[in-house]
Parts: C-alpha cells; structure tokens; sequence
C-alpha cells in the first residue's frame, strides 16, 4: 500500500470531484443559493451527518454478525474500523471495487482465514445486489420518477446477479472443479514467477474450499439470512435519507419518494468504472436526476452537501484509519 499511489488516485478523485462541483454550482441560480444557505437550518444538517454515521455503524455491525456466525470474533469498534477504511479505498478506486480486498484483509488480519474473510464480503456485495434488485424496481414502479431508465438499470442490475449466483453454484458445487481452478492460477503464475508459484495450488485449493464451506454455513442459516438482510436496508435507508435531511434543511420539501429512488438509481450507475469513486458521475447524476423535482437554486448546495457527507467525509474518516492500521501510508 503505497503513500504516492494513494494520494494519487484520492487526489485525483477529488481533483474530478470539485470540478464537476463547480459546474453544477456555476449553472444554478448562484445569488438565490446563497440566501438559502444563510437561512439553513442546522439541526437537519446535523441529522444528515448523523445518517451517515448509522451508514457505517449498521455496516461494522452486518461485518461482525457475518463473521461471529462462521465461528470468528471480532469487536464491533474493529468493524466499525475495517468500514471506514475499505471505504476510502472504495472513494478512490473504479465502482468503489477497493474496498472489498481491504476488508478483506483486514478481516484476515483479525485471524479470520483469508477464504472465510472472502466469502464474508461476497455475501456482503450478494446481500447489496439482492436488496437493490428488489428495492429498485418496486420505487422505480411506485414513484413513475425515471420509469425508462430505472427498468433498463434495474433489469441490467437483477440479470447480473442472477448469473453471478448461477456461475458461483456452478462452480461451487464440486470440489474437482476448485482445484482445477487452482492449479489454472498456479500455471498463470509460473510463466512469471517459479518461485512464487511453487505450492501456490494446494495454499489455492485450502483457501477456496474454506471459502465454499464458509458460504455453505451461512446458507444453510435462514435466521442468518434473514438479520443480515434487515441489517442491509438498515445500512442503505439512512443513507438515502440524507439527501432529504439537506433539503429540509434549506426549507424544501423533503421528498422521500422520489429521492430514495434517485439514490437506488446513482448507487447502481455509480458502478460503471469509469472513475475512481464515480467522481463525476455521480455530481452530474445526483443533479440531473433530482432537477426533476427540486427547485433549480437548492441544485448545486444540495449536490455539493450530499458529496460532502457520502465521499468526502469517507475519505478523511478511512485515511485517518488506514494511516493508523498501516505503516505504509506514512512513509
């Protein structure tokens, strides 16, 4: 983990960032924005914050119960601590695809084996995409907001899932079929290292069938299941409320509706890897979707807040983080 290559990329984030900020700021109605930001009323802003804060301790929460039902313990402030810093590897990496070996890692660095550590997070992402398969097109349905491109995203979003789990069955469900996979890596590896490939297949195998028994055990646990997936729209709810908690604060409707399905929709557009932690994409997304419905001068303080709380904040909170667990950082 490199300090340049890290200061690099979130740099580069937040140079895409304050760029696409400015723009949306400079296109708004600018005089009408700054009085409502003089008459804002605070206590929503703090409500805002706090949203996201149940965003991360309802995900530390999700990591420790996943990780105590394979038999492991980890506390909850060191959950809490692998969420924030796999979310700034997420803030500056390509469809936030970062945060996911960081925890990984981290997990793997509590003693958790590195095929269970693996199959805790799969089941995390498995857990997001079945909530956003199902919660999209209901809102999407229910609002009318976006009908068009919330179908088109939605149905793009369920398929892929769909043929993810088909593919992990398949190649789950005979063990032949994880050690020819091994080997395959094994052979990938020599034509570069000799060295580092030597034994690699049979650590491969050890790993992959520990992370097949791994999901087995939190599959054959509905209970298991069914808690991990209230704790999963217990991660997402607050988060989408934010932006509801910003508008109330310039003295706008709230729109609940409408503003939970706009963030469904970013989140899943979010994905496509175009730039690290979707700077841009999600600053033009965020205020085209919701010019639909809220006043043109709340745009650009809105957009600006809402990127504010969801990325920055997981920038500063996970690089203080990452700056504490690993050494690295600070060479």
């Amino acid at each position: 983990m490199e300090n340049k290559d890290l200061k690099r990329k979130a740099l580069l984030g937040i140079l895409i960032s304050v760029v696409a900020l400015a723009l949306i700021f400079y296109f708004t109605e600018t005089k009408v924005t700054w009085r409502a930001i003089f008459k804002a009323k605070i206590q929503f802003l703090v409500l805002a914050l706090f949203f996201q804060f149940i965003f991360w301790l309802f995900w530390a929460v999700r990591i420790r119960y996943l990780t105590k039902h394979l038999g492991k313990e980890i506390t909850l402030s060191y959950a809490f601590e692998v969420t924030l810093a796999s979310g700034f590897l997420a803030a500056i990496t390509p469809s936030s695809a970062g945060g996911e070996p960081l925890r990984v890692k981290m997990l793997y660095d509590a003693g958790v084996g590195a095929g269970e550590s693996t199959a805790i997070v799969l089941v995390e992402r498995i857990l997001d995409a079945i909530f956003f398969s199902i919660a999209l097109p209901i809102f999407v349905i229910f609002t009318g907001f976006s009908l068009k491109l919330g179908m088109e995203v939605g149905c793009v979003f369920a398929f892929s899932l769909l043929g993810f789990l088909i593919f992990l069955w398949l190649l789950l469900k005979k063990p032949d079929r994880l050690l020819t996979l091994s080997y395959k890596i094994e052979k990938i590896v020599a034509k570069f290292s000799k060295k580092r490939a030597e034994g690699l297949a049979e650590k491969l195998k050890e790993e992959m069938i520990a992370f097949r028994d791994a999901l087995a055990m939190l599959a054959k646990k509905p209970l298991c299941a069914v808690v991990s997936l209230f704790f999963t729209v217990a991660i997402w709810i607050p988060e989408f409320l934010i932006p509801s908690a910003i508008l109330e604060a310039f003295g706008c409707k709230p729109y609940f509706l409408y503003s939970i399905t706009a963030q469904l929709l970013l989140v899943v557009i979010s994905l496509l890897p175009l730039t690290p932690g979707a700077s841009g994409i999600a600053e033009f997304g965020m205020s085209y979707l919701y010019s639909n419905f809220v006043p043109n001068h709340i745009i650009g303080i809105l957009t600006v807040l809402w990127r504010f709380i969801t990325y920055y904040l997981n920038l500063i909170a996970g690089f203080f983080v990452i700056k504490k667990r690993y050494v690295d950082i600070e060479r």
